[in-house]
């Protein structure tokens, strides 16, 4: 990783951990394809990652399939043959089961799932005559962990691991890996999001019994860039003979899921 010719496809850029993981890769040397659908925010991260680096936006729905080939087609025109696929587009949607929309529950499973599937079955298919490449997805510990109102989010969550471990095991005879990364409770603006108005680093620091939701061991929050660390270790030659793993990156809070 961080070499001239390294193409990283970047889903989910415009903020949070996706932003930190187009950081670490600019700051590696990589040509950085940024996609996310929100095209103005996008704009305003790669205008500020873009200083020292290359970093290129792509507006896109990860959700629809056609505007995702589309899109590695242009990127591998514009930048290179793709080395680095990290999915991290995702979209969270909460509520007890008896209450959640098919709205809900099917754009839930459109972005976090159908995102991940579209972009790394747009990737692979490049990635396979050349025998090489590597695929990041970052999903979430409540893949292993039951969470009270999370079950639209939690479930599509598991599918996305276990999709990509499926889909380590049919490229690994191409010399391709791929591998997930699970971070817990992130300060990002979707966790921001899910709080409300009051600050509840604490609340989830310390757990709830009523929720059946143990704290975090550590006593903190994840960072984008804790998230992102790790993203850049499972991309690198010093993973090399890693593939098919989920890496929790959460502070303990699953313990031993």
């Amino acid at each position: 990783m961080g070499t001239p010719d390294e193409v990283a496809v970047v889903t989910g850029a415009a903020q949070g951990i996706g932003a930190a993981v187009a950081r670490a890769m600019v700051r590696d040397g990589a040509a950085v394809a940024a996609v996310d659908c929100n095209g103005e925010r996008l704009r305003e991260t790669v205008e500020r990652l873009g200083s020292g680096g290359r970093i290129v936006a792509y507006p896109a729905d990860v959700s629809d399939s056609a505007e995702v080939d589309a899109t590695v087609k242009r990127v591998e025109e514009e930048l290179g043959p793709v080395t680095l696929l990290v999915n991290v587009a995702g979209v969270l949607r909460t509520g007890p089961v008896i209450e959640v929309s098919d709205e809900d529950w099917d754009r839930v499973f459109a972005v976090n799932l159908g995102g991940v599937f579209h972009f790394s079955r747009a990737v692979a298919r490049r990635m396979v005559p050349r025998r090489s490449g590597r695929i990041v997805t970052v999903s979430s510990n409540a893949t292993g962990v039951p969470r009270v109102g999370m079950a639209a989010y939690a479930s599509s969550k598991a599918a996305t691991s276990l999709f990509t471990k499926c889909l380590g095991l049919e490229l690994a005879p191409y010399g391709i890996r791929c591998n997930v990364v699970s971070p817990g409770s992130t300060d990002t603006p979707m966790q921001r999001a899910y709080w409300g108005a009051v600050d509840g680093s604490a609340a989830v620091i310390a757990g709830s019994p009523a929720a059946f939701r143990v704290g975090i061991p550590l006593g903190k929050l994840a960072t984008p860039e804790d998230v992102a660390e790790a993203v850049r270790f499972l991309a690198s030659d010093r993973a090399g003979h890693i593939t098919m793993q989920e890496l929790y990156v959460d502070g303990g809070a699953a313990l031993v899921a």
